[in-house]
């Protein structure tokens, strides 16, 4: 371990000598450090990280605990050829990153440039390319050989299919599922429906709502789906037909209250 900082590394973590170190990391508790991983200065693993070689880590990148960094890709014609990962500097990675190396088919290295936040339980797959300054939010998940382009976003629990490209400067909805390209400068977001299905039957008869209560509420929320009144209209309905119940007294609160809209 040339370059070593022996006080910035635990005596719990577990590092293979065929690893290098440079200065000012720290590897924190129950780190593992395999073969052929090249750690640069200023880097933060904080505990728990699991790094596998060939692996090259730039400076000043975070680790945060439970991410697994260089492991071999998910691919059954993966055959133990050489494949390595390669990240840039200034990277953060949350909790329970994964990040695989590359394949021989693929082009035999994944790659991440600088200033990437990767949040938590983020999967960036084999042979997959992420340009700098981009944010993967919580969940997302990169299929093999995908390329993310410069500053753009993934929202939150994302799919994206093998071999699609993401263009820079674009930003992906939230639960979208991807099959083709993302056009760069875009808003993008998979055709979703959300709806109203009226009162949770269930969930109100395990709590303790009598029959009675039940059929208020179902009564209003039958007002408020109707496409032949308008919201102000369903509530004013409401109050004539169902006023006197609290339950659906609270109701109207919350949709007067309402600053984003409420699904219907």
């Amino acid at each position: 371990m040339s370059g070593a900082v022996a006080t910035m590394i635990h005596p719990t973590a577990v590092i293979h000598p065929g690893a290098r170190i440079g200065p000012n990391v720290r590897v924190g508790p129950y780190c593992v450090i395999g073969d052929e991983v090249e750690i640069e200065d200023d880097c933060d693993l904080m505990a728990h990280v699991y790094m596998e070689g060939p692996l090259r880590v730039g400076t000043g990148n975070t680790f945060f605990p439970y991410s697994s960094i260089g492991v071999i890709p998910q691919d059954k014609k993966f055959r133990g050829e050489r494949t390595e990962t390669v990240i840039g500097k200034g990277n953060t990675f949350r909790e329970f990153v994964t990040v695989h190396r590359g394949t021989e088919g693929g082009g035999g290295v994944t790659r991440i440039g600088d200033g990437n936040l990767i949040m938590a339980y983020a999967h960036i797959a084999h042979d997959c390319l992420v340009g700098n300054h981009t944010v993967l939010a919580n969940g997302v998940t990169l299929a093999g050989h995908v390329l993310i382009e410069d500053y753009a976003v993934v929202g939150a629990f994302c799919g994206i299919h093998q071999f699609c490209r993401v263009g820079k400067h674009s930003i992906i909805g939230g639960y979208s599922v991807i099959t083709q390209d993302v056009l760069p400068f875009s808003m993008t977001v998979s055709e979703r429906e959300t709806k109203l299905f009226g009162a949770n039957k269930v969930g109100l008869e395990r709590h303790g709502f009598s029959e009675e209560r039940r059929n208020k509420l179902n009564k209003a929320f039958r007002l408020l789906k109707s496409s032949k009144l308008n919201t102000a209209q369903a509530i004013e309905k409401i109050r004539a037909e169902a006023g006197d119940s609290e339950d659906v007294q609270e109701l109207v609160r919350f949709v007067e209250g309402s600053e984003r809209g409420f699904i219907k």
